[in-house]
């Protein structure tokens, strides 16, 4: 079983950045795919970034350049960062495990966290 806390999200301007954390439990944390996605109102969630243990990264295309994942497997934490923020990026930003390999797919990750919020304003 693996547990998932997001924090970091608030308001910012457009053009701003922000840090996502994401805090896992649970041992088998290292050895698992994690992922960010996010939700907008009235949208699907969608895929943004993925991060595997053997040190590869995924982007979707709207934040490649914008975002970037990392990952401390010591301290269980997996980050996003978020820069030039746009007011389309506004929405409820969640991470992700799963116990196979990378995926961009909602449906194959097996753990969520609640999400945190991420509101751009123009």
């Amino acid at each position: 079983q693996v547990q998932l806390v997001e924090s970091g999200g608030g308001g910012v301007q457009a053009g701003g950045s922000l840090r996502l954390t994401c805090r896992g439990s649970g041992r088998t944390f290292s050895s698992n795919t994690l992922g960010w996605f996010r939700q907008a109102p009235g949208k699907e969630r969608e895929f943004i970034a993925a991060f595997t243990y053997s040190g590869g990264t995924s982007y979707a295309a709207s934040v490649e350049g914008r975002f970037t994942i990392s990952r401390n497997n010591a301290q269980n934490t997996v980050y996003l960062e978020m820069h030039y923020l746009k007011p389309e990026d506004t929405a409820v930003y969640s991470c992700a495990a799963r116990r196979g390999g990378s995926s961009r797919q909602v449906r194959d990750y097996d753990y969520w966290g609640q999400g945190t919020q991420v509101t751009v304003s123009s």
